[in-house]
């Protein structure tokens, strides 16, 4: 595992290698203007971040380096922060906030704790994590009833279609699958962009694949670390 420590401040540079020396493999970017293009090239699997390190573009930076490298986990050392700056960190896609003065076997600790895919988070955002679940989960239904107030409207026909594409189906396999021509299935599909109220097939994939995918059960880990435990 590869760890990238990005700070400009030598001290915190310095504490963090001692924290880590001989557990993980590192590389270190003390200057800002050359971030992106370090983080591109090495690739790591956690970043200790210095909160200062970006200033303003912290945010930006943390959501572009997410979408760039999914596998990323990053954790951010700053010093004391309120619970809303901390969870809006948190919503970027950091996966631990931490202290600067944080002891080196808390250190070890939060590295190994992000890499299960776990937070280290303090118990103080639990409020905020529940408050967001909520959002997210009404947010959630009211398009999921949208989405099939509009499918009630399709035929046993069109909905075995519009199943068909949101399955990566072309025309032609539709046609052959339902024994039916391939100019029957543009018709149908013309009434079913009618009906949903959308303009593509694209659209209506996703649609589809949203709605299949909701049917399914899922798995989500909760597991976060409260570091006031290990203070």
């Amino acid at each position: 595992m590869l760890i990238l420590l990005a700070s400009a401040n030598t001290k915190l540079l310095t504490q963090w290698d001692h924290s880590v020396f001989g557990f993980f493999s590192t590389c270190t970017i003390n200057n800002p203007r050359h971030f992106k293009d370090r983080l591109m090239k090495v690739k790591p699997d956690i970043l200790l971040l210095d909160y200062a390190f970006l200033g303003q573009d912290l945010q930006k930076e943390i959501l572009e380096a997410t979408v760039s490298i999914p596998k990323i986990k990053i954790i951010i050392f700053s010093p004391a922060i309120n619970d809303g700056e901390e969870w809006t960190l948190f919503k970027s896609g950091v996966s631990g906030c931490c202290h600067y003065d944080m002891k080196p076997e808390q250190i070890i600790l939060a590295i190994k704790a992000v890499q299960k895919g776990e937070l280290w988070i303090r118990r103080s955002l639990t409020s905020y994590m529940l408050q967001e679940l909520v959002e997210v989960t009404l947010e959630k239904d009211r398009i999921e009833s949208a989405i099939h107030d509009l499918l009630t409207n399709l035929t046993k026909r069109e909905y075995e279609i519009a199943m068909l594409v949101g399955r990566g189906e072309s025309n032609k396999r539709i046609a052959n699958r339902l024994d039916i021509t391939e100019r029957t299935v543009k018709a149908h599909l013309t009434e079913i962009f009618r009906k949903l109220q959308i303009t593509d097939r694209i659209k209506l994939a996703l649609m589809m694949k949203d709605t299949v995918t909701s049917l399914k059960p899922t798995k989500t880990n909760h597991t976060f670390h409260d570091p006031s435990y290990f203070a």
